[in-house]
């Protein structure tokens, strides 16, 4: 039996732009987005098998847990039947737009080849990344990435360097369908041709000024997440928190995805902790709903791949990605 236990890190979108529906249904995006340093722990037992078994323990019941799926769809890729047994220690919080759920499904589709001493290429893991959910192939990279289409179709770029973060988690999760219906993106055909440009205007100076810092203007002046103004009017706690983040000095505050979850940036873990100690001494009076608050950091993509081969060593060496088995 070989066993491993993996980081399944979370990420934020640094700005989201939903520009219309598409006849497919789906929506086409333009994000950012950033992996942070709050993670799940997956450990994984494997063994070969002439049946297939695949068990899950988690101490919070998850319907249509993706781990199974992606598990599934490993052993069907590779053609095996194996004894695989989860063990996810659940620290994501559930419909928070912290991408917890595709995360898990992406450790295993990169674990699980090389618990089997087998390879999948990058190119197809991201087909099946995809297929499980539209966050899932970002975790295949991690760092920071531009996202286009559904999210799926990802472009690595240079992150915005060392940054720290206070992560505020309301208790009640944020439906995604349920924000795109209160969203109430057009199809392409009922937008005018400057509410388009308007908008890629605005995220192209995002990633231009992330990736040439010298080219003078601050990115985080640029960011926006189109879903704030739907889902802050049916929770209006959730703007409240947003301006509670903005009044400590956050340089950049925005919630992530359709929420539920918000997010401070700083430049320095000094400031995020003034920032973390002053939001939590804000809630010390007992009034009020229990607010999750996390202090983390961004993760480039060299420490989330370092991260990586650490937790696989000895089953992998070398600085091939995906992670390849000896």
């Amino acid at each position: 039996m070989s066993r491993v236990c993996v980081p399944c890190f979370a990420k934020v979108n640094l700005t989201l732009a939903v520009l219309y529906r598409r006849p497919d249904q789906f929506h086409e995006l333009r994000t950012v987005f950033q992996t942070i340093s709050l993670h799940d722990r997956l450990e994984i037992d494997y063994r070969p098998a002439r049946r297939r078994r695949i068990e899950l323990e988690c101490a919070i019941p998850i319907a249509d847990n993706l781990v199974i799926r992606a598990a599934h769809a490993v052993l069907d890729e590779l053609r095996l039947n194996a004894a695989v047994r989860f063990r996810l220690d659940k620290r994501i919080p559930m419909g928070a737009g912290l991408g917890g759920g595709s995360s898990d499904a992406a450790a295993v589709l990169l674990a699980l080849p090389a618990l089997a001493r087998r390879a999948i290429g990058e190119s197809r893991l991201h087909e099946i990344g995809g297929g499980l959910g539209s966050d899932v192939p970002f975790f295949l990279l991690g760092g920071t990435a531009v996202g286009l289409g559904r999210g799926e179709e990802l472009y690595p770029i240079e992150g915005p360097g060392t940054a720290w973060a206070v992560v505020l988690c309301p208790p009640a999760p944020v439906s995604t369908p349920e924000a795109y219906r209160a969203l109430g993106r057009p199809a392409l055909t009922e937008l005018t041709s400057a509410e388009i440009v308007n908008k890629m205007k605005k995220f192209q100076s995002v990633v231009r000024l992330m990736v040439c810092p010298d080219a003078g203007g601050d990115w985080k002046l640029f960011c926006e997440n189109d879903f704030e103004a739907a889902v802050f009017r049916q929770y209006p706690l959730l703007e409240f928190l947003r301006r509670k983040l903005s009044a400590t000095g956050a340089q950049l505050a925005r919630m992530t995805g359709s929420g539920s979850a918000l997010f401070g940036v700083y430049p320095t873990r000094k400031e995020a902790r003034a920032a973390a100690d002053r939001l939590a001494g804000s809630r010390r009076d007992g009034n009020g709903p229990d607010i999750r608050q996390e202090m983390v950091s961004f993760v480039s993509r060299t420490r989330y791949r370092s991260a990586w081969r650490k937790a696989l060593q000895p089953l992998v060496a070398g600085r091939t990605w995906p992670p390849r088995h000896i």
